[in-house]
C-alpha cells in the first residue's frame, strides 16, 4: 500500500478523534470490500483503544447495482426483522459507527429509480425508529473517505488511472489534516475549536432569519427556530464522549424553520443522490416547502428526493462554510456530499438535528415539529454557496447585520 504511513494516521483519527472508541466499546465499520487494508489498520487502532470488538460490514458497489438490475421491487423492500435486532443490539451495547467511503459516483445511474425508491422507503420504515442514535448522537458516528480508482477517474477524467488516484489520495489526506509532519489529533483540536467560535457568535445573535443573495439567483430567506443553537466541530455524548462526525468538515450549521423559508436557491455543484448525480437544479420555496423545481440532469431523481416523504421537501438544516474552506480552495468538485458541502454553504432536505434546538434532544418528534423542527426519514445535503454570496442575519427588532460578504465570514 502507497502512503501506508499516511493511511495509518488517517485510522488513528477515525478511531481517537472521529468515532472516538471508548474502552470496552464495541465498534462497526461500514466499508466497500476494496478498502480491506485501510479497515484492517482501523481495527488495529481500534482496539488498541479498547474497543470491544470490531464488527464490519463490507459492500460491494457492483453487487449492490447487481442486486438492484436483478431482484423485484418486492423483494428489494423486504428488510429482515434480523436487520432491526442486529442494529438494536449495537445501540444496547452502546456501541459506536464508522463509514468508510470510496464508491464511485453516478455508478447506480442506471438503476430504475422506483427499485432505488422502494428499498429505501422499505429500510427507512423498518430502521427509522433507530435513527435516533446517531441523530441524536447518543452514540459516537463518523463518516470519512478514502480514494479508490473508480472515485479518481470521475474526479480526474483528464489524467489516467494511477495518475488520478495519487492526485484523490493526496487531496484527500490533505483537507482531512493528515500529513507526514503532523499530529492529525492535535490538528482537529484546532480546527475544531475555531468552528466552535463561529458557531458561538451566531448563536449569541439569536438571529430570526438568514437572507442569502448570489450571482447564480438564489434569493432566499430562511428563518431559524426560537431557541435555536449553532453547531460547529464535533458533538458530544450525553455519557461526555466528545467526536468528529464528519472528516472533514469546516461548517456552522443551524435548525430552519420548517414552514416558513421563501424565495428560490439554486444549487452549485452537483448533489449525488442514491447512486445518480442530480446537476444544475433550482428549487422555490413557500411557506417552508418546495413548490417548483428544475434540474438540467436526473430531474426525475430530484423529484423522487423530494417526494420521498412529507419532511423531504422542507428544510432539516442550513449552514454557513466560507469560500475559503480547505475543500473550497482545493479547485476539485469531489461528486461527493461529504466533500463537497464543507466547500460550500448548503441546505438539507429533510430531518433536522435535534442538538440545533435547546432541549431538542429530549423532545420527541411531535414536540420538535410543534417548534418548527422537521422529521423526515432522510436527510440530504446539497450545495448553493459561492464566492459572491452574501448572507445577511436579521434579529428579532429588524436588524440587518452582515454574516457573510463575497463567500466569507464578516462578523470576526
Amino acid at each position: 500500500m502507497r502512503n501506508e504511513s499516511l493511511y495509518r494516521k488517517l485510522a488513528q483519527l477515525a478511531v481517537r478523534r472521529g468515532v472516538n472508541v471508548q474502552p470496552d466499546q464495541p465498534l462497526v465499520v461500514r466499508a466497500d470490500v476494496r478498502d480491506h487494508r485501510f479497515v484492517e489498520m482501523v481495527a488495529e487502532e481500534a482496539y488498541k483503544a479498547g474497543a470491544k470488538s470490531v464488527d464490519v460490514r463490507w459492500r460491494d458497489q457492483k453487487i449492490t447495482k447487481l442486486d438492484y438490475l436483478n431482484q423485484s421491487e418486492e423483494t428489494l423492500a423486504d428488510i429482515g426483522e434480523w436487520l432491526h435486532e442486529r442494529e438494536q443490539a449495537v445501540h444496547d451495547q452502546k456501541g459506536c459507527y464508522l463509514s468508510v467511503l470510496s464508491d464511485r459516483p453516478g455508478a447506480l445511474k442506471d438503476v430504475p429509480a422506483n427499485k432505488i425508491r422502494a428499498y429505501q422507503k422499505a429500510y427507512h420504515e423498518k430502521m427509522g425508529d433507530l435513527q435516533a442514535y446517531t441523530a441524536n448522537n447518543f452514540g459516537q458516528w463518523c463518516v470519512l473517505g478514502v480514494a479508490s480508482k473508480e472515485w479518481a477517474q470521475v474526479v480526474f477524467p483528464e489524467l489516467d488511472e494511477e495518475e488520478a488516484f495519487r492526485k484523490l489520495e493526496e487531496v484527500l489526506f490533505d483537507v482531512s489534516g493528515v500529513s507526514e509532519d503532523n499530529d492529525p489529533v492535535e490538528w482537529w483540536k484546532d480546527h475544531d475549536a475555531q468552528l466552535i467560535r463561529h458557531a458561538e457568535k451566531m448563536t449569541a445573535f439569536n438571529f430570526r432569519e438568514l437572507h442569502f443573495r448570489n450571482g447564480l439567483g438564489t434569493d432566499l430567506h430562511v428563518p431559524l427556530t426560537e431557541n435555536h443553537i449553532w453547531v460547529g466541530g464535533g458533538c458530544t455524548t450525553p455519557a461526555g464522549v466528545y467526536f468528529d462526525p464528519n472528516i472533514p468538515t469546516e461548517e456552522v450549521f443551524c435548525m430552519p424553520h420548517r414552514d416558513k423559508t421563501e424565495g428560490t436557491v439554486v444549487s452549485s455543484r452537483p448533489l449525488s443522490y442514491n447512486g445518480v448525480l442530480i446537476e444544475n437544479f433550482t428549487l422555490v420555496f413557500k411557506e417552508g416547502k418546495v413548490v417548483e423545481y428544475h434540474a438540467e440532469k436526473n430531474e426525475e431523481a430530484l423529484g423522487t428526493l423530494l417526494g420521498f416523504d412529507e419532511g423531504s421537501s422542507h428544510l432539516g438544516e442550513v449552514a454557513l462554510v466560507p469560500h475559503e474552506s480547505k475543500i473550497s480552495q482545493s479547485g476539485v468538485l469531489f461528486y461527493n456530499t461529504l466533500y463537497d458541502e464543507n466547500a460550500s454553504c448548503h441546505l438539507a432536505l429533510g430531518r433536522c438535528y435535534p442538538e440545533n434546538i435547546e432541549g431538542g434532544i429530549e423532545m420527541s418528534e411531535e414536540e420538535l415539529l410543534s417548534k418548527g423542527g422537521n422529521t423526515s426519514l432522510q436527510h440530504e445535503d446539497f450545495m448553493f454557496g459561492t464566492a459572491d454570496m452574501d448572507i445577511d442575519g436579521i434579529t428579532y427588532d429588524g436588524n440587518v447585520i452582515p454574516v457573510f460578504r463575497s463567500g466569507s465570514f464578516v462578523i470576526d
